[in-house]
């Protein structure tokens, strides 16, 4: 398996579709079980093989660096009071986070292009906060990664969704290779009708370095903003792409009946 070092997580959005609770709290930060939303993303990363992540915030979106910080205060607060069982509750994952900020909302393929200085000329993978998946042994970002090699450059994590869901997605065109391995050949975001197929990308990619040039001179698209379906309609013209099907079961945490359906899973699995 190739080695994909770095991840971008882009975190710096408005969260519109949760409001008005994400006036002051992030989606991001979300609870689930005792963890937010955005841990569990970054546990999935390092499962995969990632050392290093750059998550992408805005101006209020300090909370999230807040959470991903020690808290000396708490940690001293617990010692004095003999709980330091309680130490190991306030970890978060053993990688290397570094943060940046998206100056204004101009959409994903923006975000993305926040992390050009920090992915250099390497390969990366990109997670998306608002996406969560259930898996118990293969986290579904290794899945994809397990997939790559040097002449496929991008790697789309995919998902059949149904007819009316399609037009709130980026719907690929593609040729299969396996029951679960399809060759990209177009690439479509949020289509109002005539999908090309039932296929529709999630938040989860393995991307070529060569996407920022294509980003950096990028038109606005859907929603007057830089998105990053038309730079991989782009990229497609010039290097091959693969889409692997997610087989882990996916939870979009900005669809409320999908965010309390899955808080019920974990906390069941916890009891």
């Amino acid at each position: 398996m190739v080695n994909i070092r770095k991840a971008i997580i882009p975190a710096a959005g408005y969260g519109t579709r949760s409001l008005p609770i994400t006036k002051v709290v992030p989606k991001e930060l979300f609870p689930i079980g005792s963890k937010p939303a955005i841990h569990y993303v970054v546990e999935e990363a390092v499962a995969a093989g990632i050392e290093e992540i750059l998550i992408v915030v805005s101006r209020n979106k300090n909370m999230i660096i807040d959470y991903f910080d020690r808290s000396l205060e708490l940690e001293a607060f617990l010692e004095k009071k003999n709980k330091l069982h309680l130490l190991e509750k306030t970890k978060t994952p053993d990688v290397k986070i570094q943060f940046t900020r998206q100056p204004f909302a101009m959409g994903l393929g923006d975000a993305i292009l926040q992390g050009k200085n920090f992915v250099g000329d390497e390969p990366f993978a990109v997670l998306l906060p608002d996406d969560l998946f259930l898996f118990d042994e293969v986290a579904p970002l290794a899945e994809m990664i397990e997939n790559y090699n040097p002449s496929t450059s991008t790697i789309l994590g995919l998902k059949k969704v149904e007819l009316e869901s399609l037009k709130n997605y980026g719907v690929v065109e593609q040729t299969e290779l396996s029951s679960d391995v399809h060759r990209i050949t177009g690439i479509i975001e949020k289509p109002e009708k005539n999908p090309p197929s039932d296929l529709a990308v999630i938040g989860r990619y393995v991307l070529s370095p060569r996407i920022f040039s294509i980003l950096e001179t990028l038109e606005p698209g859907v929603g007057d903003e830089i998105q990053l379906t038309d730079a991989i309609a782009e990229l497609l013209k010039q290097q091959t792409c693969l889409g692997k099907v997610i087989s882990a079961e996916r939870f979009d945490i900005g669809v409320e009946d999908e965010y309390v359906a899955l808080v019920n899973r974990i906390n069941a699995r916890r009891d």
